[in-house]
């Protein structure tokens, strides 16, 4: 699985200035509070993050799988390859692929205007070359 430089930047950022440094763990995310600080993050532990996240951002609902599915459909909206986004997901088949991409409208419409100046450039330039053909 292929991960940005923004990723690497964000978990070195949280190694150096958040995780405990004497965390008895090799787990890379630990608990930073609680009864668990500084043991490994559980699903659980997860959960009060997503809890508290979802809070902080108004949202009734958010989970780990819809984030996934978020960078997945940011991914195609930026333009990469549908078969690039199926092996970053680890689908099998491609209509999985599909079906669990949540591409917008605009995304949509934009990628049909794009195909139809190209088709326009296109015809346009067989056309100036059966004028040439023809003069």
């Amino acid at each position: 699985m292929l991960l940005s430089n923004t990723f690497f930047a964000s978990v070195g950022d949280y190694l150096r200035e958040e995780r405990p440094a004497n965390a008895p763990t090799d787990r890379v995310f630990v608990a930073l509070k609680g009864p668990s600080r500084r043991r490994g993050l559980s699903v659980d532990g997860v959960d009060v993050i997503m809890r508290a996240a979802r809070g902080r951002a108004g949202l009734e609902r958010a989970t780990c799988h819809q984030l996934r599915h978020t960078c997945l459909t940011r991914l195609r909206e930026a333009g990469m390859a549908l078969e690039a986004v199926q092996a970053q997901a680890g689908h099998i088949s491609i209509e999985s692929t599909r079906v669990y991409l949540h591409l917008t409208n605009d995304w949509l419409a934009n990628e049909y205007r794009n195909a139809a100046e190209l088709i326009d450039a296109g015809h346009a330039a067989e056309l100036v070359a059966l004028e040439a053909i023809n003069a």
